[in-house]
């Protein structure tokens, strides 16, 4: 949805021939409206998912959280085959909305890694996730190609609808079987309003005392920089293959079909170089592969260079988010997981606000993509001297707030 499929739907069939002036020159806005849509989403869940968080631990309640945040997502990605072309707003806004709803759902999600896993397969753990999350996104591009193969034979970008359709439904199924089998540990639970006052006042005093938490900020810090570029890669790929590069909407998902085969096994190899190396040394080996993929996107002038940069960009990718996750799941303590995936969640999602800005907003004035990739690197090269900073042997055990 986000990297292929309705990317190219909405700036190629929604926002289509649409102008508009900017600084009185006539741009497409696609690329503005769409890196605002992610950062507007991404702000809100940023925004919100501390203080959810908080009730989430304090409820025991991070099941129906999710069930909540999901429900949302799948509702929103259906809604999206009634849009027809010229509905810019409105695409915008289920975009957001369903946005929304599959980030916020990942906090929750998160916040059940340290309780299935130890300090020894953490990172493996984590790997399995992304790598089985990769197999369930080609999957369902392999859903959606016979309706690409139908659209391109015929011209009409409309016929590509059912796949919202089929998206949403792909999640709904893939969803029951955590919430059947996969069993929330109880604790004292709270009566509903005094969980949401002692949700407010534990993020507050988090809020307060992060200071006493220094590796966390730290690595808080340099995640906030580096998955900047991660988020913009991924909310722009998809766009920039089919503007810059010339590739058909069948084209896009036969690429993205084969990066995400890359990703599988990078989320699977890297999630043991994890807990064999450590996950500082992993996300620095991810932090260099991103930078390769920045440089050789810029440079890319054809399709077999380009389906190079894509291969390192699958293995970066779903290795760094999950060495990433796995690093926070190390780093903080015991019986907060969901506030500080809350944390966690509010630093990534506060990081995609600027990059998919900076990126719209380049490639609009400039009308050069080229450019506006260029400009990415810079996440990569701050956020891996930031991480340096980061002790990952401190760990905060049982702090009582």
């Amino acid at each position: 949805m986000v990297t292929v499929v309705y990317a190219v739907y909405f700036k190629q069939y929604i926002v289509g021939d649409f102008r508009m002036n900017f600084f009185g020159l006539e741009r497409n806005p696609g690329d503005l409206f769409w890196g605002l849509g992610g950062a507007l989403s991404m702000l809100f869940v940023g925004l919100t998912s501390p203080f959810i968080g908080a009730i989430a631990d304090y409820s025991n309640k991070k099941k129906y959280f999710l069930l909540s945040y999901s429900s949302v997502c799948i509702i929103a990605t259906i809604s999206l085959y009634f849009l027809s072309s010229g509905m810019i707003w409105q695409g915008v806004l289920l975009f957001i909305i369903g946005n929304i709803g599959f980030e916020g759902a990942i906090v929750f999600y998160n916040a059940f890694l340290p309780q299935i896993s130890n300090t020894d397969n953490i990172g493996k753990i984590s790997g399995y996730g992304f790598a089985l999350g990769y197999v369930g996104s080609l999957v369902s591009l392999l859903i959606a190609m016979p309706y690409a193969n139908l659209a391109f034979a015929r011209h009409d970008l409309s016929l590509m609808r059912p796949t919202f359709i089929w998206a949403g439904l792909f999640f709904l199924s893939f969803s029951l079987p955590f919430y059947i089998f996969v069993k929330e540990k109880k604790g004292i639970v709270e009566h509903q309003k005094q969980s949401i006052l002692k949700g407010y006042r534990r993020t507050k005093a988090t809020l307060k005392r992060i200071r006493e938490f220094p590796q966390i900020t730290n690595f808080l810090l340099a995640y906030f920089i580096y998955i900047d570029g991660v988020n913009t890669v991924i909310y722009f790929s998809g766009i920039y293959a089919s503007d810059t590069l010339g590739f058909s909407l069948k084209e896009v998902i036969q690429f993205f079909a084969i990066v995400q085969a890359s990703a599988i096994s990078g989320s699977y190899i890297f999630g043991f170089l994890t807990d064999k190396l450590g996950p500082k040394k992993t996300i620095g080996l991810t932090l260099i592969l991103w930078m390769v993929v920045t440089v050789g996107g810029f440079l890319a002038r054809d399709a077999t260079a380009f389906y190079l940069v894509g291969l390192i960009a699958g293995v970066a990718m779903g290795s760094s988010q999950s060495a990433s996750r796995a690093m926070m799941g190390r780093l903080m303590p015991k019986g907060m997981e969901a506030e500080f995936f809350g944390f966690y969640a509010l630093t990534g999602k506060f990081s995609a606000i600027l990059g998919p800005l900076l990126f719209g907003l380049t490639s609009t004035i400039t009308n050069s993509q080229r450019v506006a990739v260029l400009s990415v690197l810079v996440f990569f090269i701050t956020g891996f001297v930031l991480l340096r900073r980061v002790n990952e042997n401190i760990t905060y055990k049982n702090v009582a707030l």
